[in-house]
């Protein structure tokens, strides 16, 4: 592959041992070597160019995010002023006291007494949706659930992709609006953990905090219908289809992925997946 006359932000698909660039005045990143003149990759991945700066992304890895990525995490550990955040990266996230919306949505400093009641909020094993804020000096990152559209998740399933097949959109808060009139809201985390749960059809959440004040930190999942029930589980298997083609997972991909499974059991999805992915790629 040569690069010196390409564009900077050009991606190339690099295979180990494959020379990059024999170009000298390039500068060797992470995912290559010095052999000689030749800088050669270490792994199966893209190689990124900025400037003179040359190094290749692996494909399969763990999860390394960005300031302002939403994610999905799992409470590991409660410590002083903050919870531990399994995202699925090197090391778990941390989500401060500071950094969480008190019930009812109230505004003022935290207290003793807040730090005390830290595990009435969010206990270890609960799921949330963040975002990330900053990044500590050792690369852990640091979580906030500010806004009302983050928070506790229930009333849904938890699955898990890789982290590259989930594209940056304007958006990871998706709602489909199903036959039948059921509503199914799909969280896509940029760490490749995603929840698919029950819809309400509302998106305000201040609506559902003036509706009760005690929502935000609920452990009560609410009653789900067989059909909800039913139409969660063949999201979650639409999802999981596309993750083992190793396709894309988008908004368009899932709904196209749902209208072509209608005519066989949520069972059967995954085991057709190639098929089904066929027919979505001819229906986009």
């Amino acid at each position: 592959m040569n690069v010196d006359d390409e564009p900077t932000s050009v991606r190339h698909l690099i295979t180990p041992g494959e020379t990059v660039t024999s170009d000298s005045a390039f500068m060797r990143g992470h995912g290559t070597y010095n052999d000689g003149e030749n800088l050669v990759g270490t792994v199966v991945g893209t190689a990124e160019r900025i400037n003179k700066l040359i190094s290749v992304k692996p494909f399969r890895t763990r999860y390394s995010g960005e300031i302002g990525d939403v994610v999905v995490g799992r409470i590991s550990e409660i410590s002083q002023k903050r919870w531990k955040v399994d995202i699925g990266a090197r090391q778990d996230a941390a989500l401060l006291l500071a950094a969480v919306n008190l019930p009812g949505g109230e505004l003022r400093r935290r207290s003793e007494s807040d730090q005390l009641q830290m595990r009435q909020l969010l206990s270890e094993g609960d799921l949330i949706s963040a975002e990330i804020q900053a990044f500590f000096h050792d690369g852990g990152s640091s979580l906030h659930t500010r806004s009302l559209k983050y928070g506790k998740l229930r009333t849904g399933s938890f699955i898990t992709v890789p982290s590259f097949l989930i594209k940056r959109a304007k958006s990871h808060f998706l709602l489909f609006t199903l036959p039948q009139g059921i509503i199914v809201n799909v969280v896509l985390g940029m760490n490749g953990f995603i929840y698919v749960s029950k819809g309400s059809g509302v998106q305000n959440g201040e609506e559902i905090l003036q509706q009760d004040p005690e929502a935000l930190y609920s452990n009560k999942n609410d009653i789900v219908s067989d059909d909800e029930r039913l139409a969660i589980a063949r999201i979650c298997n639409c999802i999981l289809a596309l993750a083992k083609e190793n396709q894309m997972i988008t908004e368009s991909y899932i709904l196209q992925i749902y209208e072509a499974s209608t005519q066989m059991e949520v069972f059967d999805i995954i085991a057709n997946s190639r098929q089904l992915v066929d027919v979505a790629k001819m229906n986009l």
